[in-house]
C-alpha cells in the first residue's frame, strides 16, 4: 500500500508527507511543482496538473493505495470578480473530479480531502459545529462545497471519504494575506480592524492539519466532515495587540465601524479593484469559530497550536527573510500545553 498525495507538495502535503515517511510508509507525491524539499530523499515525486484529466488517470494507482487530495487554488492572491470562477474551478472542483474518477478506474475506495469552512458563509450559531448551515459568500466556497456534494455522491457508490474544512491555515512557508498585516506593523502604521476586535479569530496550525489527514487514514476514512481550527481563540484586538509588542512597533490599532468598511470594500471590488475577497472580508467581525470536538470524539485528533504562538512565529518568518537569515533561524510555534 502507498499513500498518493494529490498537491503533496504544497503547504500541508509536504508536512503529511514527511510525517508518513518518518513512519516508513510509502510515499508518492503527486504535484505540478517540486520544491527542494528533504523528504524527496524517501517520497517519490510525480509531476501532474490535476486539471489534466488524461494525466490523472496515469497516476500509478493499486487497490488498497490510500488518496489525500490537497491540491487547491486559495483566496491569495487575490482575484478580480470576473477571473474567480476560472481561477478557483478547474483545480477545486474538476481536479477533485478527476482524482475521484481515476480512483474509480483503478479500484480505489478512501479519500482525505480538504475543503474549508468558508462553506458556511456567515456564522448563524456559534461555536459552528458540522452541520451549520451552508451558503458560501464567493466562487473559492462554492468550489470547495461542491467537491463536498460530489463526494457524498461517491459515498454513496462506496467510497469512504472524509472531510476536512480548516479555518486560516498558518504555519511555516505560507503568510498569504498576513503578509498585508506585517508590512503595516514594521512600518509602524495603524493596524484597521473592522469592527471594534473584539471578537475572536481562529487559526490551525499546518502541523495540526498534517495530523489531522494522518488520523482519518488510521481510523479507516471515516465517511463524515471534521472542523479544524485552534482551541480558544483570542479576540482580534488581543492577538494583534500581542503582535505589535512581540514586534517592538509603534502600530496602533485602529477600530472601524465595520458596515462602512465592508461598503467601501464592496464598491472597490465592484471596479475590479479589491483590496480583500468578499469570503475574506464579510465575516471579519462575526464569531467564526469552528467547534473542532468531533474531531476529538472520532479521530483523537486534538489541536496543539495556539493562535497568539503561531501568529508571532509567522511574523519572525517574514522578518527573517526580509533581513536575509535563514529560515531556520525564525521562531517555531511551541504545542499548547
Amino acid at each position: 500500500m502507498k499513500h498518493i498525495l494529490f498537491g503533496g507538495d504544497g503547504f500541508v502535503g509536504r508536512h503529511l508527507a514527511a510525517k508518513l515517511a518518518e513512519e516508513g510508509e510509502e510515499v508518492l507525491v503527486v504535484d505540478i511543482a517540486k520544491s527542494d524539499l528533504p523528504h524527496y530523499g524517501r517520497v517519490r515525486h510525480l509531476t501532474v496538473d490535476v486539471t489534466d484529466e488524461a494525466a490523472v488517470r496515469r497516476v500509478p494507482m493499486s487497490p488498497g493505495d490510500m488518496v489525500y487530495n490537497l491540491s487547491a487554488k486559495m483566496l491569495s492572491p487575490i482575484q478580480v470578480r470576473s477571473k474567480r470562477h476560472e481561477f478557483f474551478y478547474p483545480v477545486n472542483f474538476h481536479g477533485t473530479k478527476h482524482i475521484i474518477e481515476a480512483m474509480d478506474r483503478a479500484g480505489l475506495d478512501r479519500l482525505v480531502h480538504f475543503t474549508t469552512d468558508m462553506i458556511y458563509g456567515h456564522t448563524l450559531t456559534t461555536p459552528m459545529t458540522e452541520d451549520h448551515p451552508v451558503a458560501p459568500l464567493g466562487e473559492y466556497g462554492m468550489s470547495k462545497l461542491e467537491t463536498e456534494e460530489l463526494a457524498q455522491r461517491w459515498r454513496e457508490r462506496g467510497m469512504r471519504i472524509s472531510l476536512f474544512r480548516p479555518r486560516l491555515i498558518i504555519g511555516p512557508g505560507r503568510l498569504g494575506i498576513l503578509e498585508k498585516l506585517f508590512k503595516l506593523i514594521d512600518a509602524n502604521l495603524p493596524v484597521p480592524m473592522i469592527g471594534s476586535g473584539r471578537n475572536p479569530y481562529q487559526f490551525i496550525s499546518v502541523f495540526d492539519c498534517a495530523e489531522a489527514a494522518r488520523l482519518a487514514w488510521k481510523a479507516e476514512v471515516p465517511n463524515e466532515a471534521y472542523n479544524l481550527g485552534s482551541l480558544n481563540p483570542p479576540p482580534v484586538r488581543q492577538l494583534l495587540g500581542d503582535l505589535v509588542r512581540h514586534a517592538g512597533s509603534k502600530s496602533f490599532l485602529l477600530p472601524t465601524p465595520a458596515w462602512a468598511v465592508k461598503r467601501t470594500l464592496d464598491l472597490l471590488d465592484l471596479v475590479n479593484l479589491p483590496l480583500m475577497d468578499p469570503e475574506q472580508y464579510l465575516i471579519a467581525d462575526e464569531e467564526c469559530v469552528l467547534d473542532v470536538s468531533k474531531g476529538a470524539r472520532q479521530l483523537g485528533w486534538v489541536p496543539r497550536y495556539r493562535d497568539e504562538d503561531m501568529l508571532i512565529a509567522a511574523y519572525d518568518e517574514y522578518r527573517a527573510k526580509r533581513l536575509g537569515q535563514p529560515l531556520a533561524r525564525a521562531a517555531a510555534p511551541l504545542p499548547a500545553e
